[in-house]
């Protein structure tokens, strides 16, 4: 088990916190393990990529990494934003 450490928030966000966590029946620190577990890294998303082009016998050139992001921009922009 790792050790505990703080995290510098406003108290806002604390309190945001607070109420997800609680609409969820969980801690703060358990809803902070969710999410940070949910969201990939740059490095973790390019990697994704790459092997799901591999899969698609696609090669992952630029110009592949490119028509993805746009394509991504385009669904985004659908959904009002809400998908990053």
């Amino acid at each position: 088990m790792s050790r505990p450490t703080s995290i510098k928030t406003s108290e806002e966000v604390r309190d945001r916190l607070r109420v997800l966590a609680a609409e969820r029946g969980t801690t703060i620190t358990e809803l902070l393990e969710e999410l940070a577990s949910r969201e990939l890294t740059d490095a973790e998303r390019q990697r994704r990529a790459v092997e799901a082009a591999a899969e698609l016998g696609v090669d992952y050139s630029e110009q592949v990494q490119h028509a993805g992001q746009d394509a991504w921009a385009k669904i985004r922009a659908h959904q009002g934003g809400a998908a990053a």
